[in-house]
């Protein structure tokens, strides 16, 4: 029977709103990343049956099938297809997800799974901002949750109530992760799976960005405890305890271990479960406990079996309720710091936290990791990985 094994991931540092990857474009970012894909595993791109590309805000420079644009821009044989998945902020894991599935059924030999978002360039929101081009819900969907106005903050400052975090506990969450981040890049922990992109700017001048943006240093409660409460009037979300708006992309070479053994790539895991979720779309942001929960049976296995865990922190309240709720061992939890210090570009982050993750797994011989990502509308995506 056919398995499915990541060869190789690779990702480009996270760059800050308005930073050192904001003057590149979005197809630009991700066919860096494909040639860094490609050069590291001295694999021939004509190899690749599909590239499956993750992106929430397809509008303006990220419109058009940007996963085949990208194909196109990284110099890649015209015969290599791609295309463009939406599952929001889930959207590349979704990705992998489809290569795995392509790989194993026999669809695919060999496949490439990412994704890409430049916040920066495309806002957040702009390929569903009412207006002229009308309402993206629609009266049926408005009319099931009485005119709700879905939004993601609110979500979080629900979970929050319902789990009893408080301010304090989910600032406290921020700080950790922005400390695990940069003792991460302080002990390079990052080097092997980010690639070096080159900005080039109007005049000519050309930037090397080599690493993630977004760490705050010497943070505190009290500093924290200072910021605006956005979503609710004396809440307890505010932009400290939040992801941040960031430019980003990453891959990973999926095919068979056997053909892997033939192309001489060494496999660093393999996917071992997945699973996928709705959950209500009010709250919005809770699905990732179901969906642990439904991967976690698929494997046979419990939450103890799992060595580390990826669980995207889009909000503070996500990552720690779900902690709350699952039991898992907060020491596993995003050891090497989250969406919250790290940034989160939206459709590049499920193949960014998975990129971190089975480079981590390798580093530490840990046997089991497990990925899961709160996505809009209610859904979710995890995925359980096994060390080779």
């Amino acid at each position: 029977m056919r398995d499915a094994v990541i060869v190789d991931a690779v990702r480009s540092p996270v760059g800050k709103r308005g930073g050192g990857l904001s003057g590149l474009h979005p197809v630009d970012l991700s066919a860096q990343v494909l040639q860094a894909l490609a050069a590291r595993n001295n694999l021939d791109p004509a190899r690749v049956d599909d590239v499956i590309w993750g992106c929430v805000s397809q509008v303006g420079e990220q419109a058009g099938c940007i996963g085949r644009y990208s194909v196109l821009a990284a110099g890649w044989p015209e015969e290599v297809p791609g295309f463009t998945v939406d599952r929001q902020c889930g959207s590349s894991q979704q990705a992998v997800h489809l290569a795995a599935a392509g790989v194993i059924a026999g669809h695919y030999d060999v496949a490439v799974a990412g994704g890409v978002e430049s916040m920066s360039r495309v806002p957040m929101g702009a390929a569903k901002a009412e207006g002229a081009h009308g309402k993206p819900f629609g009266p049926m969907v408005r009319e099931r949750y009485n005119n709700f106005a879905f939004n993601q903050g609110i979500g979080a400052e629900m979970i929050a109530d319902e789990f009893g975090l408080s301010r304090t506990d989910l600032d406290q969450h921020a700080l950790d992760s922005h400390e695990k981040a940069a003792a991460a890049i302080d002990e390079g922990r990052f080097d092997d799976q980010i690639a070096p992109i080159t900005v080039t700017a109007d005049d000519g001048t050309t930037t090397v960005i080599t690493t993630d943006e977004g760490i705050r240093r010497g943070g505190s409660l009290d500093k924290l405890a200072g910021l605006k409460t956005p979503f609710k009037e004396d809440g307890v979300i505010s932009a400290g305890n939040a992801s941040q708006i960031s430019d980003g992309s990453a891959a990973l070479l999926i095919t068979t271990s056997e053909l892997a053994s033939v192309y001489g790539w060494t496999p660093i895991a393999r996917v071992h479960a997945v699973s996928v979720v709705g959950a209500d779309p009010i709250t919005m942001l809770k699905g990732p406990i179901p969906a642990t929960a439904k991967v976690l049976a698929r494997a046979g296995m419990s939450i103890d079996d799992i060595g580390t865990f990826e669980i995207n922190e889009a909000f503070a309240s996500v990552s720690l309720g779900w902690q709350r709720s699952t039991g898992a061992d907060y020491s596993r939890l995003n050891p090497d710091g989250g969406a919250m210090a790290l940034g989160h570009p939206l459709g590049g982050s499920g193949a960014r936290l998975m990129t971190t993750m089975i480079h981590r797994m390798r580093a530490q011989g840990i046997q089991y990791g497990l990925q899961s990502m709160c996505e809009g509308g209610g859904m979710a995506n995890a995925t359980v990985l096994e060390l080779c």
